[in-house]
């Protein structure tokens, strides 16, 4: 029973944290460009120096 004093708050700590860490990276716009990074893996880097050429 009293491991369920200690893990109790724990718990609650660690959802808080996560919570934090979501409302933290919401802030600072990590949700976006959700679609650009996927897209810019299929562009080829060489087709873009010869466009700029």
């Amino acid at each position: 029973m009293t491991g369920l004093a200690f893990l109790i708050p724990i718990a609650l700590g660690m959802g808080l944290l996560g919570l934090v860490a979501f409302l933290w990276s919401m802030r600072h716009g990590q949700y976006d460009d959700m679609d650009g990074a996927a897209n810019r893996i299929l562009i080829d880097d060489e087709e873009l120096g010869e466009d700029e050429a």
